[in-house]
């Protein structure tokens, strides 16, 4: 597991995760990663990241897969399923552990929760403090199915988003020592990332600014693991219900899948998509006529509002 070599050509993922099925808000966020990959060079691995165990659902993969290409979406490699070979992050979950920068936890959500004050806004997280830490650290891991978590030290991680701009996060003071090895006995969602990402040489990431706070957790793990210089990372606006909360079930059925079947053209999706984008592509779309179109430059720099109009537009007619 080494970081890609400078002279190597840049490389950014699609990451889709089978858990459901890809609604309009992560839609546009994958077509601006393909639009900037296929107008810049970079090459595009399709990466299924199905960890997450419990809430992958059956034949979500292939579905998935079969939805981007409606889109018009390709990639130049995949795609390659996490699942498929836990051993890399094993692997690291070793170094981690030699070098004492890990340690396994068995306290409950409540009394992590009893020792601090609140969980975080949005995925309500607890902050685990640094005074919950064992008073040994084991300098062993073997694949337990426990959580084990990584000692973040006090300090700002700084980074230079292509989106935002420099941005200061203080992991310490939002999550503590977060999980990187879960009680199912695979990595978490911010390890698996990390591994990826530095063996598949990824130099580019382009997704939701829900994630930014993942990008400080992730640079700490480039740390730790020795991986040099983390991916350049594009956090964007994300969509949003009427309500400001951010696109889900509760808006309605905004599943690309819901209007593919019923008989909604893909063009039409992407000339929504476009529009979110501040391009305005009239009524229909292909995804390549719009690349070298959509550029941070048009890309609005708040959040999208889906509203009940965008779906009258996109079903109208059908």
């Amino acid at each position: 597991m080494s970081p890609a070599r400078p002279d190597q050509s840049p490389v950014t993922r699609l990451a889709p995760s089978p858990t459901g099925a890809l609604h309009l808000g992560n839609a546009r966020t994958f077509l601006v990663n393909w639009l900037l990959a296929r107008q810049h060079g970079w090459r595009v691995i399709l990466r299924i990241e199905d960890l997450d165990t419990p809430r992958v659902k059956p034949g979500m993969i292939e579905r998935t897969i079969e939805t981007l290409g409606w889109l018009g979406l390709d990639w130049d490699d995949g795609p390659l399923v996490q699942s498929h070979d836990l051993e890399p992050y094993r692997s690291a979950m070793r170094r981690l552990a030699e070098r004492g920068l890990v340690y396994p936890c068995t306290l409950t959500r409540r009394e992590i929760e009893s020792a601090v004050s609140a969980p975080n806004e949005g995925d309500h997280e607890i902050r685990f403090d640094a005074s919950l830490r064992p008073a040994e650290i084991p300098r062993c891991f073997d694949g337990e199915a426990t959580n084990w978590r990584l000692i973040v030290e006090d300090g700002r991680v700084s980074l230079d988003d292509a989106f935002r701009g420099r941005v200061d996060l203080d992991i310490a003071a939002s999550v503590g020592d977060f999980v990187v090895w879960t009680k199912r006995g695979c990595p978490s969602y911010q390890l698996a990332v990390v591994v990826d990402d530095a063996r598949q040489g990824v130099t580019e990431i382009v997704r939701g600014d829900d994630l930014l706070d993942s990008a400080g957790r992730q640079a700490l793990l480039y740390r730790a693991l020795g991986l040099g210089k983390p991916p350049r990372c594009c956090h964007l606006p994300l969509v949003r219900g009427d309500d400001g909360r951010r696109l889900a079930k509760r808006h309605g059925d905004t599943r690309i899948d819901h209007y593919r079947e019923m008989g909604v053209p893909s063009g039409r999706v992407l000339a929504l998509l476009a529009r979110w984008c501040g391009v305005d592509a009239g009524d229909s779309v292909s995804a390549r006529d719009l690349i070298g179109r959509v550029s941070f430059d048009t890309i609005p720099r708040e959040d999208i509002t889906f509203r009940a109009e965008d779906d009258r537009w996109l079903t109208d007619g059908v």
